[in-house]
């Protein structure tokens, strides 16, 4: 497969989580507010069942927050591109492992069944390979090696 369109298919993959995460964050803050409807107003100023739906519904919006951050992570990538160094948007392949720097999800498996890493650019890894350009080596976790390629 071409190496953009590979690019394009393990971006592809990383989006179609997180907004089946989004989907699933959605549906789990309608349920809480559901909840907190039907319980109807506070029995007393130390309701505490209610203020623990609020709490959820309140820690649920924060995670999509977060998720919705994510996706426009991904969709800044540009998949048009190939990339001369690592960084962020990068598909780095090494001999120990094939990366995505984007954002960390881990383990992940194109169609043709090679599995790739999507990591943060915030990460040990990421960071050991910054700015590096194929055929570069570097050293990480005290083993050297080199990345083989880049795009």
């Amino acid at each position: 497969m071409e190496k953009l369109g590979l690019k394009r298919e393990i971006a592809d993959i990383c989006r179609n989580i997180k907004l089946e995460s989004e989907a699933n964050l959605i549906s789990a803050i309608r349920d809480a507010e559901q909840s907190a409807n039907e319980y109807g107003q506070p029995k007393d100023r130390y309701d505490s069942y209610r203020a623990q739906l609020s709490n959820k519904r309140d820690m649920l919006a924060q995670q999509l927050r977060k998720i919705q951050e994510e996706i426009g992570l991904i969709d800044r990538i540009d998949l048009k591109r190939e990339c001369d160094t690592a960084g962020f948007g990068a598909v780095v392949i090494t001999p120990i492992q094939k990366v995505f720097i984007s954002i960390g999800i881990g383990k992940i498996t194109v169609n043709d069944g090679t599995e790739f890493y999507a990591i943060s650019a915030a990460v040990p890894f990421a960071k050991a390979v910054r700015d590096l350009k194929k055929g570069d080596s570097f050293e990480f976790n005290g083993r050297k090696t080199e990345i083989l390629d880049l795009f």
